[in-house]
């Protein structure tokens, strides 16, 4: 019986590095059966709208989705952020990134860390409004349950995937509600797993520890804004914000991306970088219960990456995004 996973291509270099994620899944599985549904800025020019009402209702239908890039537009009076839109319409509650050190690429040698956010609450739920021209408010909605379940969901992590220690990063101290909630609710948790150590760390303190000891850390675990300024820290530790493998999960459906935006300015270059939509394409095939599968694609992007003739001009290297891809088909044959 095939597997459906809905596909979006999104914008920018999007459609590209989707071809090469396909390409890479093809070539381990045979019985993954996609669904292509388009969203995003170019929808919204050709159509007025960057998702339809349909195409919710048809990602709703399947539990799985992989996804490209989908731009968010700054400008009043465009369409809202349609990766927040899919995240509370799906309740896609933890965010897991993973950040790993590549001999040769990433200035950090010790970067082993999964970072998981919490991904539907917070400054990010977009409850915010002005007051006449003069001010403007937006609510920091950090609720029981919101924090439960996305810590949880870290120490679960940490519990299958033998890590030891869980880092709760807040700001506790001057926010003394919101956060106090969140790191409340932590402590009672880690009492369930014994086996696995809780930090707490202040997020100002953890920016820092992060760059002075990164070897420190193994699962993070913090709110929504704070998971995702600190990714982009660590993205920059391991070398490139397109090297990292994202996916956000909630009870029902799964959804995966790579962290990087839709880099406009080099689509339909040929360049792009695929390895952060190769390697959440992966992480898709672990959710599907395909391990074996998903470290066969992780080996050949290793190796692969391992040859600076095989790099994207991201990372210093003069390949294209398909030759790339070939060289991690040929280390999957």
């Amino acid at each position: 019986m095939s597997e459906k996973v809905v596909i979006i291509p999104g914008d920018g270099i999007g459609p590209e590095i989707m071809d090469s994620a396909l390409e890479v899944l093809n070539a381990v599985s045979s019985n993954l059966e996609f669904i292509k549904i388009e969203a995003g800025l170019n929808v919204w020019k050709r159509k007025g709208y960057a998702i339809s009402g349909e195409d919710l209702e048809e990602i709703k239908r399947h539990k799985v989705i992989l996804k490209g890039p989908i731009a968010t537009p700054i400008e009043r009076g465009m369409y809202k952020s349609i990766n927040v839109l899919l995240r509370k319409t799906l309740n896609l509650y933890a965010n897991l990134r993973i950040f790993k050190s590549i001999p040769g690429i990433s200035p950090f040698k010790n970067v082993d860390i999964a970072l998981v956010r919490e991904n539907t609450e917070g400054l990010y739920s977009g409850m915010e409004f002005r007051i006449m021209n003069d001010a403007a408010i937006a609510i920091r909605l950090i609720t029981r349950e919101g924090s439960r379940r996305v810590i949880k969901f870290a120490f679960n992590y940490a519990l299958r995937n033998n890590r030891r220690k869980v880092t709760v990063i807040h700001k506790a101290n001057i926010l003394r509600e919101t956060d106090g909630l969140f790191l409340e609710i932590a402590r009672k948790i880690s009492k369930d797993y014994p086996s696995i150590e809780l930090e707490e760390l202040i997020v100002d303190a953890a920016a820092y520890k992060l760059i002075k000891n990164p070897e420190i850390f193994d699962v993070i675990v913090t709110s929504n804004m704070f998971g995702d300024i600190l990714s982009d820290e660590v993205a920059g530790m391991v070398g490139s914000i397109g090297l990292v493998p994202s996916a956000n999960i909630g009870d029902k459906y799964a959804l995966f991306e790579a962290v990087h935006g839709a880099a406009f300015d080099i689509a339909n270059k040929g360049i792009a970088n695929p390895v952060g939509l190769i390697l959440s394409a992966a992480l898709m095939l672990d959710y599907l219960g395909m391990p074996k599968k998903a470290e066969a694609i992780r080996n050949a992007v290793m190796k692969a990456l391992s040859e600076k003739e095989c790099r994207t001009p991201d990372l210093g290297g003069k390949a294209t995004t398909k030759g790339f891809t070939r060289k991690v088909l040929e280390y999957l044959s």
